[in-house]
């Protein structure tokens, strides 16, 4: 059967691939049938249900068997996807094994099939996920020690500051990705759990087999058994949607420090060229930094998405009204925002394109005055704070006022000329001997990558 028409012009931009697939109808669906054919193997494991039913069960159990249009227009009535399905799979066994039908669904109710498929959905959500983020560290660790000792401007509130280097910079970007992989880990056991608690959470139509048919059906599914049924408690939900929402925003600010460099003003760093990327529909010379777009993008539209799952999360008793259907798109659009972002952000990262002549060029703009700290530094030990900082100061605004190179003005001033040499003064001003600890920061979130790998 085809999928339901869908508005697919942009999702090849901010979506990958594979996570469509994990959350298109048929995946949707598919996930769902796996909750059913589980319970049937799982019942028939402990004796519920005779064993000779299970393959029957387990046939129907195929999303191709299934019209997702018509299932869609069923949803419209019966309130949620499981109801239709059921009655569409009690109707697809019956055609061959009409004893097998009475056997579908047992002691479960439709929130147990959406929840669980949801869960085994994210399951693969997850692995792609954590492979891109794994694959964009390994990219990231690899530019930051490329360029460790690679000066340029520090820009603090947009405006030119000490200098840093691009190692640096990037080692900050790989920080926040190795932080996301942790904190995925984490959540695993939390996230990747069973929801089977029937018509209100007790599992009474199943009696005293209630527990080993969960757990049976746990097994089945490579899931663990919760403490409790969660039909109302969504936090496990929305931890892992708010992981999602730090890496769009982590994601989000890798796009705007490259969109920045980007500019014409700075021409220090790019996104890897490639023909017909980033131009124009009018101005030939153009370069827009098309991917830096979409994980700014993304950033910007994940935290309303998140602000749903969080709204949602006061249910009513032991079943919502209203709040859970809200769920039902929220996370698996976060998924795909997020798996659309790291696509993008892995074709930033391998292909850098970096102008380290211009990164020297646009150090000496202000003409030194980025480094008058570092004399302010040395010349305080010698004369005092204050009157370093005076000195400095006054300095600095002759150099402005004069268009004159720094180094000059302080060549030409008896009170520093007095205590810095000429050769103290040209090695403050030179901007690779004012890097502090950039090499540091480097060598540990490149060490703290490969700790989470080993």
């Amino acid at each position: 059967m085809n999928q339901r028409p869908g508005n697919q012009l942009f999702d090849a931009y901010f979506t990958a691939h594979d996570m469509r697939e994990v959350f298109c109808d048929r995946g949707r669906i598919q996930a769902m049938l796996d909750f059913e054919a589980a319970l049937a193997r799982a019942e028939a494991r402990v004796g519920l249900i005779p064993q000779t039913a299970v393959a029957s069960i387990d046939a129907a159990c195929r999303a191709e068997h299934y019209d997702f249009a018509a299932l869609g227009e069923a949803i419209a009535t019966a309130g949620n996807s499981a109801i239709p399905l059921i009655k569409a799979l009690g109707k697809q066994i019956a055609k061959n094994d009409a004893e097998a039908e009475r056997y579908v669904h047992l002691g479960a109710t439709s929130q147990d099939v959406m929840d669980t498929g949801l869960v085994l959905q994210l399951r693969h959500a997850l692995e792609l996920i954590e492979a891109d983020l794994a694959q964009l560290g390994e990219t990231l660790a690899t530019q930051a020690r490329r360029y460790v000792a690679t000066p340029m401007a520090g820009r603090t509130w947009l405006q030119h500051a000490t200098p840093v280097t691009l190692g640096m910079k990037i080692a900050g970007w790989l920080g926040a990705v190795t932080r996301s992989r942790q904190r995925l880990r984490e959540l695993k056991p939390r996230l990747l759990v069973l929801q089977f608690g029937g018509a209100s959470g007790t599992l009474a139509a199943l009696g005293e087999q209630a527990m080993p048919i969960a757990q049976a059906l746990a097994a089945e599914l490579q899931l663990t058994v919760p403490d409790q049924p969660w039909h109302t408690q969504r936090d496990r939900l929305v931890e892992f949607g708010a992981v999602l929402g730090l890496i769009a925003g982590s994601l989000g600010k890798l796009g705007r420090d490259i969109s920045l460099l980007m500019q014409t003003e700075a021409g220090e760093v790019f996104e890897p060229s490639a023909p017909g990327k980033g131009g124009s529909s009018t101005m030939p010379h153009k370069r827009n930094p098309v991917g830096a777009a979409v994980l700014i993008g993304a950033a910007t539209r994940v935290p309303g998405l998140l602000s749903t799952l969080f709204s949602a999360m006061p249910q009513e008793h032991e079943r919502s009204l209203g709040l859970w259907h809200a769920e039902w798109e929220t996370l698996p659009e976060i998924c795909c925002l997020v798996s659309g972002s790291l696509q993008q952000a892995l074709l930033v990262a391998d292909g850098l394109e970096v102008d380290a002549d211009r990164m020297t060029r646009n150090l000496d703009l202000t003409q030194g005055l980025v480094l008058a700290e570092a004399v302010s530094i040395v010349l305080a030990q010698r004369v005092g704070r204050d009157t370093a900082h005076h000195l400095l100061e006054q300095c600095c605004k002759r150099a402005v006022a004069e268009q004159r190179h720094l180094r000059a003005v302080l060549g030409d001033e008896p009170q520093v000329t007095a205590q810095l040499s000429d050769a103290e003064l040209d090695h403050l001003l030179d901007p690779a001997h004012y890097l502090g600890q950039a090499h540091t920061w480097v060598e540990r979130a490149t060490a703290e990558h490969f700790a989470l790998i080993a």
